[in-house]
Formats: C-alpha cells, structure tokens, sequence
C-alpha cells in the first residue's frame, strides 16, 4: 500500500510500529491499530488519496481514511484500522483574517428565557454583531487559532476546555462546545463555510443556498448535485419525523443533525456536516464567525448543601444571562483540596501564596463538615467593569431567598482557583489513583435543568452500586454533565460494567428525555446507542444520509452507524478497549 500511495501523494508516510502504536489511540478508551499514517502537505494529496481509496477499494476491502487532528477525541472518533489523515503537521495555516477590531462592539446577546424549541438548538450566531471572519485549515491548534484573533481583540467562544490541546478540524468534526456556550452558541453557529473533499474525491465550497441556488445546484446532475437533491429530497420526505426527533434540549452532538439543514429557506450542508466526524466528508479549509471578546469579567460562586432546588436556582440565574454558568460535585472539590500541592507547583511563590491564602474558606468548610454537595459558578462579562459587578451583586440579591452562601470574587486570580478545580480535576484523579484509568463513556450526557433535582439523585443511586471513584463536573446551565469514572483495566469485568453502565445511564437520560452526548459526540463508544435514543426510523434515515454521501463506506467507518465488518457495534466497542498498562492521554471536558 505505501509504494502505491507515494506515488501521488506529496505529504509524509509512515508505517513504522512506533507511529502505528501512537496513532491506534485518542483520548477515549479504545485501542485501534491503523495500517498507515499519512500527513497531507494540501487538499490535492487529500483529493488524490480518496480518489485512488475509491479505485482500490474492491482490491482491499478494509480500505477507509480517518481524518485526525489533534487526537483528544473522547468517544473514539479519531481512531481507525486502515488510514489515519493527520493535518496538524503541514495543513495549519492561517489562510485569511478579515478583521478590523475599532468596527466591532460587544453585544450581550439575546435574552435566555427560550421556549423548548429554542433551548433544543437555538442560532445565536445570529444574536451578535461586531464580527469578523477568519478563515484557517484544520490542522491548526486552537492555541495558535486563538493568539490570532485575541491580537483583534476577537475570539470563537466555543471553544473547549481542552482548548490548549484541540484543533480546529477537530471543532469541526465534533460539533464541540464549552464553558461560555450557555450564551454564544456551538461551532455550528460560527461556521460560516467550508472546503470539504466529498467521497468522489473532489474539494466543493459548503456554504448557505438560497431556493434558487439550491435548484440550480440540483440540477448540475453529477455527483454534487445529485447529493443535495437525494438529501434535500431524504428531508423533505421526512420533515415531520425528523423535527420530532429533535432532542429537546440545549445542545447535542448524537447523529447526523438532519433538522438543522433547512432553515428560514435556507439550505445549509455545513449544518449536517458539522458534528458529522468525517464520516461523510473531509474538511480541508473552514471560515468561521468570530467575536469581540468581553474586556471585563468577574465569577460568582454558589455553595449548594440540598441538590432540591438546584433547577429554580438555574432558571433565576439565567434571567441574567450570564457568560457561563458551570458546576461540580464535593468530589471534586475535596479532591483539590486533597491534592493541594499538584496546583500549587505551577504558580511560583508569590502565587502560591496567594493560592494557599484563597483557599481558607474551603479547608473551613471541609473542616467543619459543612462541604457543599455542588458549587456553581456564574461569571458574567462585559466591556464595563463596573456593570459587570452590578449584575454579580444583583444576582446575589435576587437569590437571597434560596438561603446559599454565594461568594462574589474580589480578583481574577482568585475567579482562576475556581476554573483550576473545574478544568483540571480529572487529570488529578487520573494521576493520584494508582493502578487506575480515566475511562470517559458516560462522560456527556444532557437533561434539561427543570429534571435536574431529580436526575441527579437517580443518576448517583446507580454509579453508588459499583465500585468506583468518580467526579461529576459540567455545564449547570445547559443540564450537561461529564461524568468520568476511574476504572481498573486489569479486572476482568471491566468492559462488562461499561456495557451495563452506559446501558442504565443512557436509559435513565432517556427517560428524562435528554441526550446521551451534548458535545462529545458518538465515535465507538456511542453510535451502538443511537438507535435506542432515535429510533429505527431516524436511525435508517442516517444509514441512508451515510449512504448517500459515502456509498463505498470508505469515510471513517463504523462512526454514526456500523459498518458491514461490525464497527459500531458493543461487540466492536468490548473487543477494542484498551490493555492493561497502556498509558490514556490526558482530557479535559
């Protein structure tokens, strides 16, 4: 295969058993070997590559292309057996910025009282002004995306809380979101067009259609054309079973978002495309909408004892619509607390000090017995200081009556200690439990907040019957929780408890009519449940969305729907968890 492929391909190749080793993992808890990995110097190799997989495939029957970039996919999405399509090594340019920061102004946004509908997915893309455009190959980390346009004083809000380690392909991919998606929305509403390479390995321009440009395209009758008519048709067909199927919730990443392509008579495939995790395309350039960043920030924390009236709380605390609104369990708190030196390493004397200092309130807490079962945090943010205090100190008088104690922080420093507990207390419990891993498969699931006093409670009553460690963090906000056992992957029984785990949890998600992943999407780990959460009917309506963009199934398979060799499915998913002693990458969520 290689000497075939060096023919027309200019980027690297490498077979080697230590790159093979590298490459059969992500951040999940899958181990897949790949048979080559190959970095694309630009869009022609990608052309040429899916092109010559498309004659070849009948000769080699195994023959598929995983896109990748930075590799922190959690549910398995990044990793394949036959090709692995690395663009972080010479595919991360910045290709254009259309900015002119002195013309941008800082809108707060629309109010957040929506209806079901609206919270289910609503386009707040639309709800700012003050924007610019940048346009960048996936290849390119966040990190690096991020200097860019801050220089502007812009940024893309949802991004996640693995923005240090992410890529841009990979936010493409996985639909991703993160702490200030509360109020801004996810990549979906900043994408504003794509260059994708299409399974007949030619690059097309995804962008919005009006009614005649869709027709006009339909009517081209070659390969392009004729998917947009097939899904145009496929939605059309289906419209009343497909918007019921809408999960009713903040945001999801589970399935191909059919619902979202038509809207306000505009045709959009970066809708669909968006999320889809290379299983129906590859993304080989994106435009997206960025925004004036907010120059003035402050956090509120809230200390909660009773988990009761958690869902009234929520909703008089998004009357304000604040920046983010984020949330984690005891656990998590005395966790930090009990490995205080692992944060104070990273802050030199002085803030170790300051840090130390800071944390009195809750070494008291703990001391006394009074530690508090969820902390939530509400920042709030503006260009105005002063207003962005106000509405802290309106917030706290509003929910007096709930009888918490709500801390106000004096100081960003002090806003940090917060967000360090929140963003890096699975990479504490990873390091400190010895002989035990992060395992992340009920690891983002959704219910609307009003479920949430009762959800909760049912949700610990089942991880209480196993014996497990775990922390339970999230976006409070949205209703959306990560939740990340450790587990011992020498027991015997461990893809077993996986299984029943994922089938109760994912039940009782259900029944609380949420969905099994908010921003993590499917990969191995979920698309065996997807026809539990959808249904048959929806569910052969992505194996024909598959079908119609990818007939050779050469596009990541087993990713959204199984493949024919049984990807996808629980038995793919138990076989392939990883072997003991294998060292996990480090997440965050």
């Amino acid at each position: 295969m290689k000497e075939e492929i060096q023919k027309f391909f200019k980027g690297d190749i490498d077979n080697t058993p230590e790159t093979l080793k590298t490459y059969s993992h992500d951040a999940s808890l899958f181990e897949v070997k790949p048979e080559i990995v190959l970095f694309p110097k630009d869009s022609l190799d990608v052309q040429n590559l899916v092109k010559w997989v498309n004659l070849n495939k009948e000769r080699y029957p195994n023959l598929s292309i995983t896109p990748r970039c930075a590799g922190t996919d959690m549910s398995g999405g990044a990793i394949g057996e036959s090709i692995i399509l690395d663009f972080t090594r010479y595919m991360n340019k910045l290709v254009s910025f259309d900015a002119e920061p002195d013309a941008f102004t800082q809108v707060l946004g629309s109010p957040v009282q929506l209806s079901i509908d609206e919270q289910a997915q609503p386009d707040r893309s639309q709800k700012h002004t003050g924007s610019a455009s940048i346009t960048i190959q996936p290849g390119m980390f966040y990190r690096d995306f991020e200097k860019i346009t801050l220089e502007k004083g812009l940024i893309l809000p949802c991004y996640t809380a693995s923005k240090s380690l992410n890529a841009m392909g990979g936010m493409y991919a996985n639909n991703s979101a993160g702490e200030r998606t509360l109020k801004y929305g996810k990549t979906e509403d900043y994408v504003l067009e794509a260059k994708v390479v299409l399974a007949d390995g030619n690059e097309y321009v995804i962008k919005p259609l009006s009614e005649k440009e869709l027709q006009n395209k339909i009517t081209q009758n070659d390969f392009e054309g004729n998917l947009y008519k097939n899904i145009y048709n496929l939605i059309n067909k289906n419209k009343d079973e497909i918007n019921k199927a809408k999960p009713q919730v903040h945001k999801n990443s589970a399935g191909y978002y059919l619902w979202n392509v038509m809207q306000n008579n505009i045709f959009n495939l970066n809708k669909l495309l968006v999320g889809s995790q290379g299983t129906l395309c590859i993304v080989t350039e994106i435009t997206f909408k960025v925004i004036s960043n907010p120059k003035y920030s402050k956090l509120v924390a809230i200390f909660m004892n009773d988990l009761e009236p958690l869902g009234r709380l929520v909703d008089e605390i998004l009357v304000f619509n604040p920046e983010t609104l984020e949330t984690y369990d005891d656990k998590t708190m005395k966790l930090a607390v009990r490995f205080f030196p692992d944060f104070l390493r990273k802050k030199g004397l002085w803030g170790m000090i300051k840090f130390m200092w800071s944390f009195l309130p809750e070494l008291k807490m703990m001391l006394t017995g009074g530690f508090p079962k969820l902390i939530l945090l509400v920042e709030f943010a503006g260009g105005n200081e002063e207003e962005v205090h106000m509405q802290c100190g309106k917030l706290k008088e509003k929910i007096k009556d709930f009888k918490l104690k709500v801390h106000i922080t004096k100081s960003e420093s002090e806003a940090e200690k917060y967000w360090d507990i929140r963003r890096e207390s699975f990479a504490l419990l990873r390091k400190h439990v010895a002989g035990k891993r992060t395992a992340p498969f009920i690891d983002d699931i959704i219910v609307r907040p009003e479920f949430l006093p009762k959800f909760l409670p049912e949700l610990n009553n089942i991880l209480s019957k196993y014996d497990l460690t775990y922390t339970i963090a999230g976006h409070a906000g949205d209703g959306n929780f990560h939740i990340i056992p450790l587990m011992d992957f020498n027991r015997e029984d461990t893809a077993k408890i996986i299984i029943e785990l994922s089938d109760k949890v994912y039940e009782l998600v259900l029944h609380y009519q949420g969905s099994i992943t908010a921003e993590h999407n499917d990969g191995l780990i979920r698309t065996p449940y997807l026809e539990k959460m959808y249904g048959e009917k929806i569910y052969d309506l992505f194996k024909e969305v598959k079908n119609i963009f990818d007939p050779k199934n050469i596009l990541n398979p087993g990713k959204k729907v199984p493949s024919i060799n049984g990807t996808g499915t629980k038995e793919y998913l138990i076989s392939h968890i990883i072997k003991p002693n294998h060292p996990i990458q480090n997440h965050r969520v």
